[in-house]
């Protein structure tokens, strides 16, 4: 296999989004919420999956609720 030269080859140029840093505020609002509620399919999914973990997860949640001072 021949020696490269590393200089003559290009470097790789990172991955730009079009439009990134334009974004107005109302479209990250919106990317947001989508992500959001997708997170909270994904809980939803996962408490249906493994009852007894959620049902651990809430007792522990309740828990630190009580026990939380103001």
């Amino acid at each position: 296999m021949p020696d490269r030269d590393f200089h003559d080859t290009p470097s790789p140029q990172p991955h730009e989004e079009p439009g990134a840093g334009t974004d107005t505020d109302a479209e990250r609002r919106r990317r947001r919420a989508q992500f959001l509620r997708e997170l909270a399919e994904a809980r939803a999914l996962r408490d249906r999956v493994q009852p007894r973990r959620a049902k651990a997860a809430r007792l522990r949640h309740a828990m630190r609720m009580r026990t939380f001072r103001w």
